[in-house]
């Protein structure tokens, strides 16, 4: 079975901070393929490692191990232990932060070219392994060395994008942030509260830029238009035609990010596969 098969159409994004082995049931009931362990978790996996212990079947990922904080030995130690009790449910998603946040002399290319050489060395295998890329340097190492590529805060366009460059074969794994609102001022309000944050970083913000918007509209916190192509917001209807342009555009999972984070249940139960799943007393 490919990554593909196990991973499903949609899968769910969140730290790794805020879902508990309750919540990682529900998400697994509702039919989603896999859970995204987001905020950079620890090398050490635990987090994962717990909510494999509680589920039964759901994939994994990681939505991104820093390759800055996380020590690439300790890591492959990791997927080993896990794999050997969970095979076929760990997808080790790696990523080279933010440059704000990099020793000035750092090369991410060059670093991750060298944290993937230390998990060769470790037996950690190429297919189960994708890198968050975003640049075009970044994602032909995703093609030759991973599974394939989870970028962030990206556009349909970009999905079709990394599809022509990965080609057909290589996983493409895009997160797409939503709001369960139908009125576009409180939407817009919610979804700019969680974008602002990014538009301080430069990888994000270039990206922006690639995929088409100004700097004017990366700017402060951000253009209405920016705000509304980046993270979907309305009904259900309009979320799930927001997550399907990945998909057509070539993308072969999604990972359903829903904000605020404090009422997230409620999109991934809109949007869910098994939206007529009751939720258990």
């Amino acid at each position: 079975m490919t990554w593909t098969d196990r991973l499903g159409e949609f899968g769910i994004w969140r730290r790794s901070t805020e879902i508990d082995e309750t919540l990682a049931v529900e998400i697994e009931r509702l039919g989603y393929g896999t859970i995204w362990l987001g905020g950079s978790p620890a090398a050490d996996l635990l987090e994962a490692e717990r909510l494999l212990d509680t589920t039964e079947s759901i994939v994994l990922a990681t939505g991104i191990v820093n390759i800055w904080m996380s020590d690439a030995t300790e890591l492959a130690e990791s997927y080993h232990r896990i794999v050997a009790r969970h095979p076929g449910r760990l997808l080790l998603g790696i990523g080279s932060g933010h440059r704000e946040r990099q020793h000035e002399r750092a090369r991410p290319l060059e670093a991750m070219s060298s944290y993937l050489d230390l998990l060769d060395a470790e037996g950690v295998p190429r297919e189960d392994r994708l890198l968050s890329a975003l640049g075009p340097r970044m994602l032909e190492l995703a093609r030759t060395r991973s599974a394939g590529t989870h970028p962030y805060l990206t556009l349909p366009a970009q999905t079709a994008e990394a599809r022509e460059t990965l080609g057909d074969g290589v996983l493409v794994a895009p997160e797409q942030t939503v709001v369960l609102d139908t009125d576009p001022v409180s939407a817009r309000k919610a979804a700019r509260a969680f974008l602002t944050p990014y538009l301080g970083l430069n990888n994000y913000t270039n990206t922006m830029k690639r995929g088409g918007f100004s700097d004017d509209d990366v700017q402060g916190s951000g253009s209405d238009d920016l705000v509304d192509r980046i993270v979907v917001h309305g009904d259900a209807a309009t979320l799930l035609d927001g997550l399907r342009a990945h998909l057509d555009a070539g993308a072969d999972h999604v990972c359903v990010q829903g904000v605020p984070s404090d009422s997230a249940l409620e999109v991934y139960r809109a949007v869910a596969p098994n939206r007529g799943a009751v939720t258990r007393s």
